[in-house]
């Protein structure tokens, strides 16, 4: 049984860089209307789900977006695929604006970008059976027919770890882990170059999301995917991007890579986020103290002046609560290479005992045989803690048996 082969790419080729990133997103924008009114509805607000966001994903590359629930991370996805169509801003793929696209030329688009939806049981059809749901795109967009759609389901099933003769069970017959397995080869039907996985593993158990994250990654290698890996849970995050891009209200607060945001987070809300990640080391993690962030998220519909993380910041606290928070909304700025900030005063993060102790560094003055194990390490562990070990290139998941063990990014 032979595995799908992308036409653009062999199965196992390297991606190759490209001047043009696959997606990109200018000024991107996402309002939801409030009405008021029965019979005569009226325009009363607007609930800014994506409030200006500019973001490129490569092609290979796969990004990571993280926050808290109802920040926007599911609605930038959607809206990169035209699931809903921007309210301002632009969105590029593979160098072509498909901002206000419709008919036959978003369909040509779709075809090479899919989502895996987060829960795996909502998003499959209940009435349809796995090989119905898999083949359900190619007979969408006329590809493949026949004996040969046949043959490619099968295949499809046995690339993302099922017995191909289970393709005539129906959903409820499946377990958590292979209903999303089937959802990643829906995914997969059409050959896209994009994938946009919200929260694919939010649902399932820890030893399940270790297969799957170790899926996703061996299908990328194999295919040349590129991803858009939308999550709250930082650990996960670290060991699948290769960026992580942390959003706050609608905002874009931090971009940077993945091993610079867990061992130098210069946003004072990227470190409250860290703080929440264990390291199973009783010498580190006796030394770390968590940042509770005071007050709620406050509402999207009518955001705070100037810094939209003001109103619960630690950091503006600590300086004497400056009125430029206030007054003035923060860019996004490059402080390193490749690590942009949102806050106007990160240069005061670094080095702070919140942004050492999340980090699992050393404080000053403590030494750093005493002090437990490096950032990488530490942040290894945290993974680990989760359920995601740190190891070799992990073997072809199989459905629900033996652990997989999960490659660790650079």
């Amino acid at each position: 049984m032979t595995t799908p082969v992308l036409p653009a790419q062999a199965a196992g080729a390297p991606a190759q860089a490209s001047a043009t990133p696959l997606v990109s997103v200018e000024g991107l924008r996402m309002y939801f209307e409030i009405t008021s009114g029965v019979l005569l509805s009226r325009h009363v607000g607007d609930i800014r789900a994506v409030d200006g966001i500019d973001l490129s994903i490569e092609k290979g590359e796969t990004v990571g977006l993280v926050g808290e629930s109802g920040c926007g991370k599911s609605t930038v996805g959607r809206t990169i695929l035209r699931l809903y169509r921007p309210t301002a801003g632009r969105v590029v793929f593979d160098g072509q604006d498909i901002t206000y696209a419709e008919g036959s030329t978003l369909r040509a688009v779709r075809r090479r970008m899919q989502m895996i939806f987060q829960d795996p049981y909502a998003s499959l059809n209940p009435r349809m059976t796995a090989a119905g749901i898999v083949s359900e795109p190619m007979e969408i967009h006329n590809f493949a027919s026949g004996r040969e759609r046949r043959e490619r389901v099968r295949d499809l099933l046995a690339t993302v770890g099922l017995d191909p003769d289970y393709g005539d069970r129906y959903p409820h017959e499946f377990s958590g882990g292979q209903r999303q397995r089937i959802g990643v080869a829906r995914a997969l039907a059409l050959h896209p170059d994009l994938i946009v996985a919200d929260e694919p593993i939010s649902a399932l158990d820890v030893s399940i999301q270790a297969q799957i994250i170790n899926l996703l990654e061996r299908l990328q290698g194999e295919f040349g995917l590129t991803y858009l890996f939308i999550a709250h849970d930082l650990s996960v995050v670290r060991h699948i991007s290769d960026r992580i891009a942390v959003m706050y209200l609608g905002k874009i607060v931090e971009l940077t890579g993945s091993r610079a945001l867990y061992e130098r987070p210069l946003h004072p809300y990227s470190v409250a986020l860290l703080s929440a990640v264990p390291i199973p080391d009783p010498a580190v993690e006796g030394r770390r103290r968590r940042i509770i962030l005071t007050g709620d998220v406050p509402s999207p519909s009518n955001p705070p002046n100037g810094c939209r993380f003001h109103t619960r910041c630690w950091l503006r606290e600590r300086l004497g609560n400056p009125d430029r928070c206030v007054a003035e909304e923060p860019v996004l700025r490059e402080m390193t290479a490749g690590h942009a900030v949102a806050c106007h005063f990160a240069e005061e993060v670094d080095g702070t005992a919140e942004q050492v102790q999340v980090t699992g560094r050393p404080g000053s003055g403590t030494p750093r045989a005493a002090a437990g194990p490096t950032p990488a390490a530490a942040g290894s562990m945290a993974g680990e803690a989760a359920g995601f070990p740190a190891a070799a290139p992990a073997a072809p998941a199989s459905p629900e048996g033996d652990r997989p063990r999960l490659r660790k990014r650079s």
